[in-house]
C-alpha cells in the first residue's frame, strides 16, 4: 500500500473513531442522568483515544462526593442497557428561542446558546427509542452515528473521574469530569488497555522514585525538582555530553544571572506578552527585579557588551540556564510540567545570508542528537504568525521559506501549524516518539525580530553600514526536566550503561569474598565507571533481584573462582549472561560501551 493510501485509511479509521467516541459520550451523559436524576450536564467531546463529559451532580447527603469510583461499573452497565436498546441519534435544527426553551434546566447549556452568534445554525441530537420515544437530548452540532448498534457494547470502558471547572476557569463551578474510552472492536479496546498498563509501568513520577532521581516537595514549593544523587549522576552525564557536543558544533557556553532588572523584561516585550507566566518583582534597592523567565536578555546584554562586525558573525551562544515561570498549580505534572527548570538554550546570532545555513546546522545538530538517545521517528512543524505578533509581514515572510527549505533540505516530514508561531517570530518544532509510539514536541528553532530592534542591536557590514542581526533562539533537547521524564518513560527506567546512573554492581556470594569485591569496586571507580559493592549479608539471590529492580546494567557476582582467577561472572539486568572476563576486560568493555554511547549492553 502506498504512503498516501496508508494515510487516507489512518484518516478514515481515526474519523470513525471520533464519530463512536462522540456517541458513546452522549450514551454516558444519557446513563448518569438516569442514575443521578437532577444532574445537569456541560460538555462532552470525543478525544484522542476517547472521549469525557462534564457534569453538575446535585448535593449530596452528608458532604460525600456525588461520584466515586464505586459507581462506575453501575454506570457502564447503563450503557450497555442503551447501546444494545438501538437507539437513534436525530440531528434536530432549532430556532435560539426552541433551543433556550428545549434547555430550560440546563444552565450550561443556555449559556452556550446565548454565546452563539445571531445567524449559527443551533443543532440537537435526540436519542430515540425504537418506537420513536425521545429518551434523551442534547445541544450538540455532531455528527453521531446513526445508531447505536453501530457502537460495539463490549468495545468501550470508563476509565477516571476528575475535577475540572467550567470553561477552565477557575472562578467558574467545580464539576465533575468522567473519561472513558470507545474502540471498533473488543480486541482494539485489549490492546488499548494494554498499552495504557505499559504506559503505567513506565511513567516517571512512579521510576524515578523507585529509582531514587528526583523528588518534588509541594510543602516547600510545588513545581520545583530536588535531584537525588542518582538523578544527578544521570544529568552530570548528559550535561558533560552536551557540552562537549555543543563545543564541537562551534557554540561557546555562557552563564547568566538568576535574576534582572524589570526593564530588561520591559524592553523584551515579555511584560507584555508574557507577564501571566512571570513570577511577581521583587524589590531590591528601590528597583524591581525580576526572577528569569527566560535567557535571551541576558545574551543581548553580553554582544552588546562591545561594538560587532561582520566578521564575528555568526554567534553561537548556548547555557544551560535555569529559569522559572509561573504554571497554574492544576497542570502541574511530574518532570513534565514544572516551575523551575534548567533549558538547553542557546541563541545565533548572524547576518541575513547567514541564516538558511545556520537553520539547517541546527536541525542537523538536534537530529544526530536525538539518535544518540535513541529517537529516531522524528517530524517537523512549521509555525505561522500567530494573531498577536511583532514585525514586518515581509520579515516573516522570509523566515518561513528559510526555515522551509531548511527542513526541505535536511529531508524532513513536516506539518504547517497555522498560527502556531511566537510573537516574536515563525519557528520549528520537531516531535520525536518514544518507544510506545507517542508524540513529544523537544526542540524549537524560534526567528525573532523583535528583541534586535528593541535592544538596537547591531553590527558592521562589510559597508561600513550599521545593520540589524538575525536572531534565532534554539532549544534541541527543550528543559532538561521535561527531558529526563520522556527519557525515562522512553526506556521504561532501563537506561544506557553511558547515562545509568549506577552502571555496575559487584555481588559477593558470601561474606568471604567482600574484599575481592571491594577490590574490583575501586578498579572499576579508577576508570570512572559507576560502581556498587553490595556487601550487606543479604542473600545472593535476593541482592540480585535487588539490583534488576534499580535496573543497573551489569551485575558481576564474584566468588571463589572469580577470586582465584582474577575475573568476574557477568549477568545483564535483563537476565542474560556474558563469558567471565578479566577485570581490566570487561573495564574496557563497558568503558567502550560509554564512550560509543550503545544504546545495547
Amino acid at each position: 500500500m502506498s504512503d498516501e493510501k496508508k494515510n487516507q485509511a489512518q484518516l478514515e479509521v481515526s474519523s470513525r473513531l471520533a464519530l463512536i467516541r462522540h456517541s458513546v459520550s452522549h450514551v454516558m451523559a444519557q446513563a448518569v442522568t438516569r442514575l443521578f436524576p437532577g444532574t445537569k450536564v456541560a460538555i462532552g467531546p470525543s478525544i484522542e483515544n476517547g472521549f469525557y463529559y462534564d457534569f453538575q451532580f446535585p448535593p449530596s447527603a452528608e458532604g460525600k462526593a456525588p461520584l466515586v469510583e464505586e459507581d462506575i461499573p453501575a454506570i457502564e452497565a447503563e450503557m450497555k442497557r442503551i447501546i444494545d436498546s438501538k437507539q437513534d441519534f436525530v440531528q434536530i435544527e432549532l430556532s435560539r428561542d426552541e433551543a433556550l426553551k428545549r434547555f430550560v434546566d440546563e444552565p450550561f447549556k443556555a449559556e452556550l446558546i446565548n454565546e452563539l452568534p445571531a445567524d449559527a445554525a443551533i443543532t440537537i441530537y435526540e436519542n430515540r427509542d425504537a418506537g420513536g420515544a425521545v429518551q434523551w437530548v442534547d445541544l450538540c452540532r455532531g455528527p453521531h452515528v446513526a445508531n447505536s448498534r453501530e457502537i460495539n457494547s463490549a468495545a468501550f470502558k470508563l476509565m477516571s473521574i476528575a475535577g475540572a471547572y467550567w470553561r477552565g476557569d477557575e472562578n467558574r463551578p467545580m464539576l465533575t469530569r468522567i473519561y472513558g474510552t470507545a474502540w471498533e472492536t473488543p480486541k482494539d479496546l485489549k490492546a488499548h488497555l494494554a498499552f495504557l498498563e505499559e504506559v503505567e509501568k513506565r511513567d516517571h513520577r512512579r521510576l524515578g522514585k523507585e529509582l531514587d532521581l528526583y523528588s518534588i516537595h509541594e510543602e516547600a514549593g510545588a513545581g520545583l525538582i530536588y535531584w537525588h544523587p542518582n538523578g544527578g549522576r544521570m544529568r552530570v552525564a548528559i550535561e558533560d555530553f552536551w557540552r562537549k557536543e555543543h563545543y564541537r558544533n562551534g557554540y561557546e557556553i555562557l552563564y547568566t544571572p538568576h535574576i534582572g532588572k524589570s526593564w530588561l523584561w520591559e524592553t523584551s516585550g515579555h511584560l507584555g506578552f508574557y507577564k501571566g507566566n512571570m513570577y511577581s518583582p521583587m524589590e531590591i534597592d528601590n528597583q524591581d527585579y525580576i526572577i528569569k523567565p527566560m535567557n535571551c536578555p541576558f545574551h543581548i546584554m553580553i554582544y552588546k557588551n562591545k561594538g560587532r562586525s561582520y566578521r564575528d558573525l555568526p554567534l553561537r551562544w548556548a547555557e544551560l540556564g535555569t529559569v522559572y515561570r509561573y504554571e497554574r498549580s492544576g497542570v502541574l505534572h511530574g518532570l513534565l510540567r514544572v516551575r523551575g527548570f534548567t533549558q538547553d538554550d542557546a541563541h545565533i546570532f548572524c547576518t541575513p545570508d547567514q541564516i538558511e545555513g545556520e537553520i539547517r546546522e541546527v536541525l542537523r545538530f538536534s537530529l544526530n542528537l536525538w539518535k544518540v538517545f535513541g529517537f529516531k521517528d522524528i517530524k517537523a512543524y512549521l509555525a505561522t504568525k500567530p494573531a498577536e505578533s511583532v514585525g514586518e509581514q515581509s520579515r516573516w515572510d522570509t523566515a518561513l521559506e528559510s526555515l522551509r527549505k531548511a527542513i526541505t533540505a535536511e529531508g524532513l516530514d513536516y506539518e504547517m501549524d497555522e498560527g502556531g508561531g511566537a510573537f516574536y517570530g515563525p519557528k520549528i518544532d520537531l516531535k520525536i516518539k518514544d518507544a510506545l509510539g507517542r508524540e513529544w514536541q523537544m526542540t524549537t528553532i524560534q526567528f525573532d525580530f523583535n528583541e534586535p530592534e528593541r535592544f538596537d542591536m547591531t553590527f558592521v557590514d562589510a559597508d561600513g553600514q550599521h545593520k540589524r542581526p538575525y536572531m534565532v533562539h534554539r532549544a534541541l533537547l527543550g528543559s532538561l526536566e521535561r527531558f529526563f521524564g520522556v527519557l525515562i518513560e522512553h526506556f521504561g527506567g532501563a537506561f544506557p550503561v553511558w547515562i545509568a546512573p549506577e552502571q555496575v554492581a559487584v555481588i559477593p556470594v558470601a561474606e568471604g569474598f567482600n574484599e575481592y569485591a571491594k577490590k574490583i569496586t575501586a578498579e572499576l571507580k579508577a576508570r570512572d565507571l559507576r560502581v556498587t559493592a553490595e556487601l550487606d549479608d543479604g542473600r545472593l539471590n535476593a541482592k540480585i533481584r535487588e539490583c534488576q529492580n534499580r535496573k543497573i546494567p551489569y551485575m558481576l557476582v564474584v566468588g571463589e573462582r572469580e577470586a582465584g582467577e582474577g575475573t568476574v561472572s557477568i549477568r545483564l539486568r535483563d537476565g542474560r549472561q556474558l563469558p567471565a572476563m578479566k577485570i581490566a576486560e570487561f573495564a574496557d568493555y563497558a568503558i567502550n560501551k560509554v564512550n560509543a554511547k550503545d544504546l545495547e549492553l
